[in-house]
């Protein structure tokens, strides 16, 4: 499985200097789920990529795109 999506929003994260435990809350997730998503291990919800867009800055289509790729 690809994980083009986990890549970038650990990328986007980095980039902003957020931690994980201060994304995981604005999808009410916990951090090591969130771990897991940026490794490739799960999936986020497509209905979590709005939210997790707005918090690192970036557009709803790119995340969405890349979300759809990796399934």
């Amino acid at each position: 499985m690809s994980n083009h999506f986990g890549n970038k929003i650990r990328q986007l994260r980095e980039e902003n200097n957020l931690l994980l435990r201060q994304v995981a809350p604005f999808l009410d997730i916990d951090t090591p789920l969130l771990s897991k998503i940026e490794r490739g291990e799960r999936i986020l919800k497509k209905e979590q990529i709005p939210p997790l867009a707005k918090i690192l800055k970036t557009s709803v289509n790119e995340l969405t795109t890349l979300w759809l790729a990796d399934q």
